[in-house]
């Protein structure tokens, strides 16, 4: 299976967390909020604007701009995107 951008993954489709940049502020809250390398996220909604979007990440629900999402490379599960 490929790698995408976790913006680019269907609501409702599970992927592995595969690559996070270092070094910004805002990658270091991303992580602090359970998205790390091999965690498992599902996109569950996107607000009417599509941004942001609701994911599910080791049972808690976070909320994530599209432009973060961008940032973060996933491999989807049990998929073929």
């Amino acid at each position: 299976m490929q790698r995408i951008k976790l913006s680019d993954l269907p609501i409702n489709s599970s992927a592995t967390v595969c690559e996070i940049p270092f070094g910004s502020a805002r990658i270091n809250r991303i992580k602090s909020l359970g998205i790390t390398e091999g965690a498992y996220i599902t996109p569950l909604f996107r607000s009417p604007f599509k941004d942001p979007t609701a994911y599910r990440v080791k049972d808690c629900v976070i909320a994530l701009r599209s432009t973060d999402c961008d940032l973060i490379i996933v491999k989807p599960v049990g998929s073929d995107i």
